[in-house]
């Protein structure tokens, strides 16, 4: 049931179902995978999801990096406080999402494709390495369409902040648009995520067109650099970088454009758009946390983006804000894959 009141928080991006389990060296073999490979699946890895359910106890998460983030700010937030959309397929699979999803208190308003099958990223764990099969399928084929309908859009307007992931412009960049203009029109915050140095590099046309409405850009160094690199900027020290990004084109003028970029256990830099074209840049060291803790780092990005803008939901400053994203990934990485601990822990720094 659609919360009658909205969902503060509505995220858009590709669901996919990660399917994660241990496995050895004879399974990469058996689908000629390497120990840390992210690919894409071509029709040899299509027996890997139903191998893994079978025979390897996996674990399923509701994954795709958005559908994280929106778990990781509803672990924070109140009950009730997320949406997330995307398209999936009228399968099993789909139901699972669902399901899932709905254990972790986020609700969804997917778009079912009658023809394609749910996306599906097959993990194999060998020891600490990871290597993650993606069958996008069904998550490729979201529509505006769907995003327009009228008790979808009623989600939309009711609304106070969204998220959407770079990933999502691979698939139906007029549906971020649409949320984009929703947002600026109505001076609510947008958050967009680079998601991956290849949407600079290979979907730059479609970055450019989203850029103007961005309210706050989150990325990691190396999509950083991707982004000066493809827009042939010539910067590589990553503070210039995200000042630079601050200074571009803007829709809506009421809000500066913040720039963050975590840098693994380096510190995360942002920059604030000032007035009179002055841009002030910060660095906020990372809560390290002991070696032996660290259990898997796959995530550990969504997991910041999702305690960063439940801050933002919350109306948070910027520097608390950033702070509930270092703490949400660093409980992140004591977990298998992009999960978070139960019970549930609260914010040490109220």
């Amino acid at each position: 049931m659609a919360s009658p009141q909205g969902y503060p928080l509505l995220c858009l991006e590709n669901p996919l179902l990660d399917i994660q389990g241990v496995g050895d060296d004879a399974l990469l073999e058996k689908y000629g995978v390497k120990a840390n490979d992210a690919i894409l699946a071509e029709e040899k890895h299509m027996g890997l999801y139903e191998d893994l359910l079978q025979n390897h106890n996996a674990k399923l998460i509701a994954g795709g990096a958005a559908q994280n983030t929106a778990r990781g700010a509803q672990y924070i937030l109140p009950e009730n406080s997320v949406v997330y959309i995307g398209c999936v397929g009228k399968d099993k699979y789909g139901d699972i999402l669902r399901e899932t999803c709905k254990k972790a208190g986020v609700h969804t308003e997917y778009r079912i494709d009658e023809v394609q099958p749910t996306g599906k990223c097959g993990v194999i764990i060998t020891g600490h390495n990871r290597s993650m099969v993606t069958h996008l399928a069904a998550a490729n084929e979201y529509k505006l369409d769907h995003l327009k309908q009228p008790h979808i859009w009623s989600l939309v307007e009711k609304a106070q902040v969204y998220y959407v992931g770079g990933y999502h412009l691979t698939v139906s960049v007029p549906a971020i648009l649409a949320l984009a203009e929703e947002a600026a029109g109505k001076n609510k915050p947008f958050v967009f995520s680079l998601s991956a140095p290849f949407i600079p590099q290979f979907f730059k046309d479609q970055l450019d067109s989203v850029i103007p409405y961005v309210d706050y850009l989150i990325g990691n160094e190396t999509e950083a650099l991707a982004y000066s690199e493809s827009h042939g900027w010539g910067l590589s020290d990553i503070a210039e970088i995200a000042k630079k990004l601050t200074t571009l084109e803007k829709k809506n003028t009421q809000r500066s454009r913040v720039v963050i970029i975590t840098q693994g256990t380096l510190p995360t830099v942002t920059a604030v758009a000032g007035a009179n074209g002055a841009v002030e840049t910060k660095e906020y060291p990372v809560h390290e946390i002991p070696k032996e803790k660290i259990n898997d780092t796959n995530g550990a990005g969504d997991a910041f983006a999702g305690g960063f803008v439940a801050g933002i939901v919350q109306g948070k400053s910027l520097e608390q804000s950033i702070d509930l994203g270092q703490w949400l990934a660093s409980l992140s990485i004591q977990e298998l894959g992009p999960s978070f601990p139960f019970p549930k822990q609260t914010y040490p720094r109220q």
